[in-house]
């Protein structure tokens, strides 16, 4: 049983209040750049080991430095969607039959 009245404005709880933008995009851009570190570092050891470790290895870190800048701003453009409660745009409404005469396909009767 609730004592609240119904007048009284809806309280924001802080389990549910969004992060800080501020907070929101200092966080995306750290984790940013540390995966174009990560990007430089597999860019490097693709440069000083082809030719002196095993091929496919050279090939992982090449791999590696190629797939993380789409995985990088992914991530980085990635972020305040997700949402708490469920934000209803319309109210679906069920279409009954029609008042007309039954038709077939290509409206043939």
């Amino acid at each position: 049983m609730s004592t609240r009245r119904s007048h009284e404005p809806e309280v924001q709880r802080i389990t549910s209040a969004p992060e800080p933008l501020a907070d929101d995009v200092a966080r995306r851009q750290k984790r940013y750049l540390v995966q174009m570190g990560i990007r430089t570092v597999c860019f490097l050891a693709t440069v000083l080991t082809w030719g002196h470790v095993p091929l496919w290895l050279s090939v992982v870190f090449l791999v590696g430095a190629a797939v993380l800048p789409y995985v990088a701003v992914l991530g980085a453009n990635a972020g305040r969607e997700r949402r708490d409660t469920d934000q209803t745009f319309f109210d679906p409404r069920q279409i009954g039959p029609g008042s007309g005469p039954t038709r077939g396909l290509g409206g043939r009767p």
